[in-house]
């Protein structure tokens, strides 16, 4: 399970010049995520041999000062329920504002580890002006700046002290072994109607209110004669206020039982299609390296002819390109309609996930079609691709051996990565390649 960092504060204290800093400054970066929910942006830090998650919790749809402030207090307290550690920015440049204030009333109620981050101190001349945040009460402060990179060393260190220690993952030797199978998606897509239609039992609480769904539920499954954990993710509370942002909220809930699946099954709703948020969602799993097969329930709501199913799949190839080597399903979890061949192909990309090629078949495979299609020459230099193997990682891994590795350009690689899943069949796995000089 992941650990996860939240960012709070108001608008445009540098909350994303900070997260930036973490995530792309940093060499031990695992990836980066923008736009997860609009623009919150999402990321994984590794810092001292130490792995977390941060979340930039900053932007907000623009709205009356009500709207404005219900917004930030929503998202607050959803930091102060989910995160690990909370990170509390303020500006030195202007000192405490009305919000700071309000968002610090509420912080004080947090029993999560907290740090107050005074952001912006770019000189020692404002160092004296960091003191009247003291006033808040919410221990010591940090002085930053997220421009040139001052203090961040030291926060990171404390970040790492406070964080929960990594789960031992020999707890339960016999369930760490089976494959987990992530049900993810939007609220109210039939998460939890998918999950009860397979068990045949209400395992999980199923209205038509969207985000009813509050923690991750496991559900020890056998079908085939194989074994396995299913997931339904947490969506979203159940929200009074139509403003409130669930987006946020949902994507938080979800990211742990992502990072912790093998497998993630993507509900889509077939009456509404792949909207913004399912590519967010659906981006999360693939950034994440993990295996992916797309449901379009609700399949028997939609008026159909006969090529309304293949128009369908072909806009959501369109929409989630360039990764589209993905099992569709068309479904109904509700009339329980091919609810097992989404079952049978989860196994089948856990198998794929799992998969390892033999160095030697690898190479009589991967060098005779190097060889009928070379990478093109840069600069008059020719580039020549001597050797393959398979790295023994969580994900597929694939690591060429050549010349000049810098002037092999995407295409190539794209290219590269399709003949691998034409020749050894990689469904619904994302897969890495990387090149080396030898």
């Amino acid at each position: 399970m992941s650990r996860i960092v939240a960012i709070v504060g108001r608008p445009n204290v540098g909350k994303s010049t900070f997260f930036n800093r973490l995530t792309e400054s940093r060499k031990a970066i695992v990836d980066n995520l923008s736009g997860v929910t609009r623009d919150r942006h999402y990321g994984k830090v590794e810092w001292i041999g130490q792995e977390f998650s941060v979340i930039d919790t900053g932007g907000y749809v623009h709205g009356s000062d009500d709207v404005f402030e219900a917004a930030i207090r929503d998202q607050v307290i959803t930091a102060m329920e989910e995160a690990d550690v909370i990170l509390f920015m303020v500006d030195v440049t202007t000192g405490i504002t009305d919000l700071d204030d309000k968002m610090a009333n509420l912080l004080r109620k947090n029993k999560k580890p907290l740090l107050l981050i005074c952001n912006k101190v770019d000189h020692n001349d404002r160092l004296a002006e960091t003191h009247e945040f003291y006033k808040f009460g919410l221990g010591e402060l940090w002085p930053i700046s997220s421009q040139t990179g001052s203090g961040t060393g030291d926060l990171l260190d404390e970040i790492v002290r406070l964080l929960p220690p990594e789960p031992v993952k020999d707890e339960n030797e016999e369930e760490v072994k089976l494959p987990r199978f992530t049900i993810i998606g939007r609220p109210n897509v039939g998460k939890s109607t998918f999950l009860n239609a397979l068990t045949g039992a209400e395992r999980s609480i199923v209205t038509p209110i969207a985000g009813t769904t509050r923690d991750t539920i496991d559900t020890h499954y056998n079908l085939f004669n194989k074994e396995f954990i299913l997931v339904d993710t947490a969506g979203i509370r159940k929200k009074a206020k139509v403003h409130e942002d669930i987006e946020f909220y949902s994507v938080m809930r979800s990211i742990r039982a992502i990072e912790s699946s093998d497998v993630c099954f993507m509900i889509i709703d077939a009456s509404e299609g792949l909207q913004a948020q399912d590519l967010s969602i659906l981006n999360l799993a693939e950034k994440n390296k993990k295996g992916l097969v797309i449901l379009v329930n609700k399949w028997d709501l939609v008026e159909k002819d006969n090529s309304t199913m293949e128009d369908f799949k072909k806009r959501i190839l369109e929409r989630i390109a360039p990764f589209v080597d993905v099992p569709i399903i068309f479904m109904s979890a509700l009339e329980k309609q091919r609810i097992f061949k989404a079952i049978e192909d989860g196994l089948e990309v856990y198998d794929n996930l799992k998969k390892q090629i033999k160095t030697h078949l690898l190479n009589d495979v991967m060098l005779k079609v190097i060889e009928n299609y070379p990478p093109p020459a840069t600069k008059g230099k020719y580039i020549r691709i001597k050797y393959v193997t398979q790295v023994k990682t969580k994900n597929p891994t694939f690591l060429f051996f050549c010349n000049l590795p810098q002037y092999i350009k995407e295409p190539y690689k794209r290219f590269i990565e399709n003949k691998l899943r034409e020749n050894f069949r990689f469904t619904g796995v994302p897969l890495t390649i990387f090149f080396r000089e030898k």
